[in-house]
């Protein structure tokens, strides 16, 4: 690698980011990439977003934000000044001095590693790139894709990392709907191909948050992947352990609730229906994946995927057995899912379980139906093809179907008219805790 220190490339790249003159582009404008883009935006950089859906473009030039907790008025402001603008031209991919990647990378229908878009996005780049242009990656993968994938493509354009152009690892760590923390407040990981590289993306990052670098790309990589991986591993344990509890005829929301007391030594986590979101649900296997290329059986990360997966099944099956035991079968019974966002009170369904939970239900010839005052509509996804529109909460609703189940606890939903007025209550996230006394029409799942 060469070393850039005496680059006059990378003095120049410094000094226009410290100088808040640096143009940032931002290849990816979802959950990540666009409050991302605000961001920076706010810390006074011009920010230029790409995107390849035409309809997120349109919105934006429009200035109306298709994420509810980015509000209109984000937009149109700095719009208006002039600090931001939305594309689908990727041929203007070499004005911006920074470009930061947050692109999906999604597993593929044998649970691997889909880069595709990764890849593509990496093509574009390297057909535009430019001398003193720094490139992040910030969509998570496995350790070794910055360095091992996206690096020869860049330098068959014959410039060369550390003197011509930089290239790092910073892996996003957004938490939609997280009210007390994002992108200003939360440490930055940042690893560099050279010291130069980790030196110029540091001091991109700095300009909005704390950073705390690590020796290569592959350390923030696996970083990214050890943040998710501990917490899919924690709530299979939990999971597992309702399971249990259950059969042993024990609230376990209780028993975490009274561990939690312990000053150390442990951190509660809670069960629920299943895994949700682009990161926990996905990133353990991107691990357990790299690490076959090393000799490696990552058994417990592929035991803690088993059980998180295994979830929907397992609300199904409770909310089978209580309508049996009040003599229904699930086959012709009306069941009303509220909740379909993978977490509550955000617009997100990316891999919720509410989808594979519906999707058993119909399979076993349930009529169902759904309630989400955050999804007004179902869309087609990559593994279900939902077009359900989202049907009114009533009182007339929760007594006309056979089962509610409570997939996602929005803080909007009436816990004690849901209860008060449905006939089978089946609860996934101990919602009604504090209603239930006693009552057999409420059941834990």
């Amino acid at each position: 690698m060469v070393d850039q220190d005496n680059s006059e490339n990378f003095t120049k790249l410094m000094t226009r980011i410290r100088g808040r003159d640096a143009v940032i582009g931002i290849i990816g404008l979802g959950y990540v990439g666009l409050p991302l883009a605000v961001h920076f935006c706010r810390s006074g950089f011009k920010v230029i977003g790409f995107d390849v859906d035409a309809a997120k473009i349109d919105s934006l030039t429009k200035g109306c934000s298709y994420l509810k907790h980015i509000p209109d008025e984000f937009i149109l402001e700095l719009s208006a000044k002039g600090q931001f603008e939305a594309t689908c031209d990727f041929a203007r991919l070499a004005e911006p001095d920074c470009l930061l990647i947050c692109v999906p990378t999604p597993l593929d229908d044998k649970m691997e590693p889909d880069l595709s878009y990764l890849l593509q996005t990496t093509d574009q780049i390297a057909k535009t790139i430019k001398t003193g242009q720094l490139i992040v990656l910030e969509s998570t993968t496995y350790p070794g894709t910055t360095e091992e994938m996206m690096l020869p493509k860049l330098e068959s354009s014959s410039l060369k990392v550390g003197r011509d152009f930089f290239l790092a690892f910073s892996p996003e760590r957004e938490d939609p709907g997280n009210k007390n923390f994002d992108a200003s407040n939360t440490p930055k990981i940042v690893g560099g191909v050279t010291p130069g590289c980790l030196e110029v993306a540091s001091a991109l990052y700095n300009a909005i948050t704390t950073v705390v670098p690590v020796s290569s790309t592959r350390a923030a990589e696996l970083t990214k992947l050890l943040e998710n991986t501990y917490r899919s591993v924690n709530i299979a344990l939990v999971n597992e352990m309702k399971i249990l509890a259950h059969r042993m005829d024990i609230d376990l929301f209780e028993v975490i609730n009274a561990a939690a007391t312990k000053p150390f030594g442990y951190m509660p986590f809670f069960p629920g229906p299943g895994l949700g979101g682009h990161c926990i649900p996905i990133d353990p296997f991107y691990l357990a994946w790299k690490a076959r290329e090393y000799d490696f059986d990552a058994r417990f990360i592929h035991l803690a995927g088993e059980v998180n997966i295994a979830m929907p099944g397992y609300v199904v099956e409770r909310t089978a057995e209580a309508l049996a035991s009040r003599g229904k079968e699930l086959q012709g019974s009306r069941i009303l899912v509220l909740g379909i966002a993978y977490k509550k009170d955000i617009a997100d369904d990316r891999e919720s379980p509410g989808y594979a939970i519906m999707d058993m239900l119909t399979d076993r010839g349930a009529l169902v139906s759904y309630n989400d005052p955050w999804i007004p509509k179902l869309r087609p996804t990559r593994k279900y093809n939902f077009t359900h529109e989202s049907i009114e909460l009533t009182p007339e609703l929760l007594t006309a179907c056979d089962a509610v189940i409570i997939v996602t606890d929005h803080t909007a939903y009436d816990y004690g008219e849901i209860v008060s007025h449905a006939r089978l209550v089946v609860d996934t996230r101990n919602s009604t805790v504090g209603l239930r006394n006693g009552l057999d029409k409420v059941v834990l799942a």
